[in-house]
């Protein structure tokens, strides 16, 4: 099962990519857990968890945040604005995915 969690804010606009990201992978056959959590479970979170995908209004924590995930040794990027603005799940979670088989 591939383990992947989303960061944000708050988390409202986040649970629901969430939500199309387990619809696709559902319908591709695909075993995930995916989460989505606010900037200040980031830390705690990561251990548990392959990869972690930012939503783009956190982009300027990735800085901070690769520097903690590179010391875990887990894979971390910015979501795709458009991609996250049209929450295109399937889009997102290729994105993982291949960050995950990459890393």
């Amino acid at each position: 099962m591939k383990k992947i969690f989303l960061c944000c804010a708050a988390g409202m606009s986040t649970s629901m990519v969430v939500n199309k990201m387990k619809k696709s992978a559902e319908q591709q056959g695909i075993e995930v857990d995916i989460i989505a959590v606010g900037m200040d479970e980031f830390e705690s979170t990561l251990a548990n968890y392959q990869c972690c995908l930012l939503g783009p209004q956190v982009k300027y924590k990735l800085a901070d945040f690769k520097k903690i995930a590179d010391r875990e040794n887990k894979p971390i990027a910015v979501i795709n604005s458009m991609d996250y603005g049209m929450m295109r799940g399937d889009k997102i979670l290729a994105e993982a995915l291949l960050m995950i088989a990459q890393h």
